[in-house]
């Protein structure tokens, strides 16, 4: 049987992470958190002094990077580079913009292509980002654009960020929002767009829950299970 994919798409704070993560548990799936990836390439520009948005000077550092992706017994995804567990570097708030723009450059997307698609074809997958239902797996079984008002999705940065014991400012983090919803709607490659096959959630009224519970009905639905 070919295997089943879940396309989970939506601005920055939407929650994809945390709900596919839950989702892909609950349906007994492989969660593949596509923006560790790009973030994990952001914090390789970082730890080098290179500006994630000049192409010139990430495009080099492409060649011979050593990414991995591992997960552990209990399902979570782990980034490694250069065989350093890196899950928790890359969950900084200054590495969320860097990676809006070092995914804004064709060749970074065009080198972790591949590696998304690679996963799809080995398992069942919920994936989430920017572009899955759009680019990486436009032939997804279910594709769902999940969102949620700016404000909320601030208010739930802030908590997520509180929780890891980092500082948040509520109108810093919205105005960054807010920015990268801009920077990921216009960016020339792969802009952020719902896929016009993609089912509409917004969770601006909905707690986690809730969303989970939307998310498995759809799935279930689809796949008729």
């Amino acid at each position: 049987m070919e295997n089943r994919s879940i396309a989970i798409d939506g601005p920055a704070g939407a929650g994809k992470s945390t709900l596919a993560r839950a989702l892909a548990k609950e349906m007994g799936y492989l969660y593949v958190d596509t923006g560790a990836i790009y973030r994990t390439v952001a914090l390789r520009c970082k730890q080098v002094g290179a500006d994630p948005s000049d192409p010139e000077q990430v495009a080099p550092l492409l060649e011979g990077l050593d990414l991995r992706m591992a997960y552990g017994e209990d399902g979570v995804q782990h980034m490694y580079l250069s065989g350093e567990d890196v899950s928790e570097d890359i969950r900084h708030h200054e590495i969320s913009g860097m990676a809006s723009q070092v995914a804004a450059l064709p060749q970074v997307r065009a080198f972790l292509l591949d590696f998304q698609r690679r996963q799809a074809r080995d398992h069942d997958v919920v994936m989430d980002g920017r572009d899955i239902g759009t680019v990486v797996l436009p032939q997804a079984g279910l594709k769902v654009f999940l969102t949620a008002s700016p404000e909320t999705r601030a208010r739930r940065r802030c908590l997520e960020l509180e929780m890891r014991g980092q500082k948040a400012e509520f109108f810093d983090i919205l105005h960054d929002i807010q920015q990268r919803d801009y920077q990921d709607a216009h960016r020339e490659v792969a802009p952020l767009r719902q896929a016009e096959d993609a089912v509409p959630l917004d969770t601006t009224h909905l707690d986690q829950k809730q969303s989970l519970e939307a998310l498995v009905e759809l799935a279930k639905g689809r796949f008729s299970l």
